[in-house]
């Protein structure tokens, strides 16, 4: 009931509006959220380098309602390429499509024009450019398009996808796109869906994540791939959780099928397990976090509110602070 208020607040204008101005809710998302600008990302993603992690990317925001604004944000990611390869830090970039134009009535061409922009220059630079899987209802046009930008020449070295273990529909999706060789990111899923399409229980999500993770790591056994240049580039499998079971499960599973250490890439988010972040790097393996930055931070916020009791916790205790 809680999970399912704060993801629907999340969407409301009228709570972005009263968080975004409320200068304790700016303080305490600082703990997931890099700073509002570019500047800051960067001084994130070079700390994280210096700790053996590689970084990405994504300027917050979703659910425009223009195709000025939709413009204005693919412009904004395309400064945010041109950033990272001036300043050298070992960093990709994220979107969401809804943030270039998905959601509009001119949706999908006003979203591919601008995705075109961002892999010309993705592909210029030699990064990558990791689209979101976003709420239900873009799924398949969200699948449409990077099958498009296939089609135009966009290699897989410069777009992959990221797929969530809670959808039902899920495992179909990865095995056809494992069979193009896709750079998957897996997690839970962090949208409120109905039973109808997503597994209401955790315990069943747990269970699907760990399929599609051994999915993933067959795969990436079959065609080996390491974290490519300057670290840029994910590797094939990219295991996206703070769940210190699945990351368990995934670790025994690629040891038990001989899939080297280089090859199995673990993902969280800014601020969250730092602990964890730093061990997996220790003992070897690619680890990258997933670094949000921007203005339009109150959605995310309330997302990662929505995750977990410590996160929200956090928050509480903090407003009684003062």
């Amino acid at each position: 009931m809680l999970r399912s208020l704060l993801l629907c607040l999340s969407q409301a204008a009228w709570a972005n509006r009263l968080l975004a101005g409320w200068g304790l809710s700016r303080r305490v998302a600082l703990r997931f959220v890099a700073g509002e600008s570019v500047a800051d990302a960067l001084r994130a993603a070079k700390g994280l380098n210096e700790k053996g992690i590689h970084a990405t990317l994504d300027q917050l925001g979703e659910h425009i309602t223009s195709a000025a604004e939709a413009g204005r944000a693919a412009d904004g990611v395309l400064a945010v390429l041109d950033e990272i390869q001036q300043a050298g830090v070992r960093a990709n970039v994220s979107i969401k499509l809804t943030q270039i134009g998905l959601a509009l009535d001119s949706g999908d061409a006003t979203c591919r024009d601008n995705l075109v922009r961002i892999l010309e220059r993705a592909r210029a630079h030699g990064n990558f450019v990791r689209i979101d899987m976003e709420d239900s209802p873009y799924t398949d046009r969200t699948l449409a398009l990077f099958d498009e930008m296939l089609s135009l020449g966009f290699s897989l070295e410069t777009v992959g996808l990221v797929v969530q273990a809670y959808l039902y529909r899920t495992e179909t999706d990865v095995r056809a796109l494992l069979g193009k060789s896709v750079r998957l990111r897996l997690v839970k899923g962090a949208y409120h869906e109905p039973s109808t399409l997503a597994f209401p229980q955790k315990s069943d999500v747990d269970a699907n994540y760990d399929r599609l993770a051994a999915l993933l790591i067959d795969t990436a056994l079959a065609r080996p791939a390491s974290v490519g240049r300057e670290g840029h580039l994910p590797a094939l499998a990219a295991i996206a959780t703070h769940d210190e079971k699945r990351i368990a499960f995934a670790r025994s599973y690629a040891e038990k099928v001989g899939l080297s250490k280089n090859a199995l890439e673990f993902q969280m988010l800014y601020g969250i397990r730092r602990d964890l972040q730093e061990a997996l790097a220790r003992a070897g393996y690619p680890v990258r976090v997933y670094v949000p930055f921007g203005t339009r931070w109150v959605p995310y916020f309330m997302r990662r509110l929505a995750e977990r009791p410590a996160n929200l916790w956090f928050f509480v205790s903090n407003l009684f602070r003062g």
